[in-house]
């Protein structure tokens, strides 16, 4: 996902869904004060260091709305803006600008704090040759926005859903009978084009899935000493993720481990939101 075709083919309907939820029937407040449109400007404004993402999606709500509105934008997803910066207006209906306000912040204030989020971790790992991932921790029907956010922010995504690679987990493991049976079967069931990732937990079940064969092995909630040892064990014969509970304030300690990867469910999950408002409303 790395233009706006693709956003567009993809999140239309997930936009309209968002949009018909905060408006049910009417705006009972807008149509209220404003019976008959008028054409006014109101003004995006940034009220907090950051990095943007999701200003295409912010100018869509309102698109949807109204295909005579206008959004002018002076920057552009991935910018770093400072706060009391004038991001953009927006120039319309009057009714329109109020009814889609709310729903427009939302993506744009949560996907900017993924972004932002996500930017203050992949800086930590700048000179390293370790990638971050996020993870399926996202808010259901909004996987599509908060992926592109960690993206934007500088890093990247781990599979998109459950259709796009083969990921064995604890209980996968246990439903398969073991590591090795695990890793067997799903060689035998997954196109030979994808990769086999299965968690691990423990050294023996780290030497399990080297000798069963898989492509790349994640160390799931060890230690540091532990994951040492786990990967003097891997050596070259696959690739490594490490997760569990991986945050800013702790990732420094597996940057010199010599993983390949670091996955955390925090940059989508815990990522506060950017302060960003629609201000200054008037006629035109």
């Amino acid at each position: 996902m790395n233009n706006n075709i693709t956003m567009t083919l993809n999140v239309d309907e997930l936009i309209l869904s968002a949009l018909r939820e905060d408006i049910s029937s009417e705006d009972v407040t807008t149509n209220a004060v404003m019976p008959k449109g008028r054409r006014g400007e109101a003004q995006l404004i940034c009220k907090q260091d950051g990095i943007l993402s999701g200003l295409f999606v912010f100018q869509r709500v309102f698109e949807l709305l109204d295909q005579d509105i206008e959004v002018l934008l002076h920057f552009q997803d991935g910018d770093s803006v400072r706060k009391g910066e004038l991001i953009g207006t927006v120039t319309g209906d009057i009714r329109a600008i109020l009814s889609g306000e709310r729903t427009a912040l939302n993506y744009l204030q949560r996907m900017s704090g993924i972004a932002t989020y996500t930017h203050s971790i992949a800086m930590l790992l700048e000179g390293s040759k370790v990638k971050l991932l996020d993870t399926r921790k996202t808010t259901p029907n909004n996987r599509i926005f908060e992926k592109y956010a960690v993206k934007t922010g500088g890093g990247y995504n781990h599979r998109y859903n459950l259709s796009d690679g083969v990921l064995l987990k604890d209980n996968h493991i246990g439903a398969a009978g073991g590591v090795k049976q695990a890793v067997e079967m799903a060689k035998e069931y997954a196109p030979f084009v994808r990769k086999i990732e299965i968690e691990c937990e423990s050294l023996e079940m780290v030497k399990e899935a080297v000798e069963a064969g898989a492509d790349i092995i994640m160390l799931d909630n060890m230690g540091v000493d532990e994951m040492r040892e786990a990967i003097a064990v891997i050596g070259k014969r696959a690739e490594i993720e490490c997760s569990g509970n991986v945050t800013k304030e702790n990732i420094e300690r597996y940057i010199s481990l010599g993983v390949d990867y670091i996955s955390s469910g925090a940059l989508t999950h815990s990522a506060p939101i950017m302060d960003i408002s629609l201000k200054n409303l008037h006629a035109l």
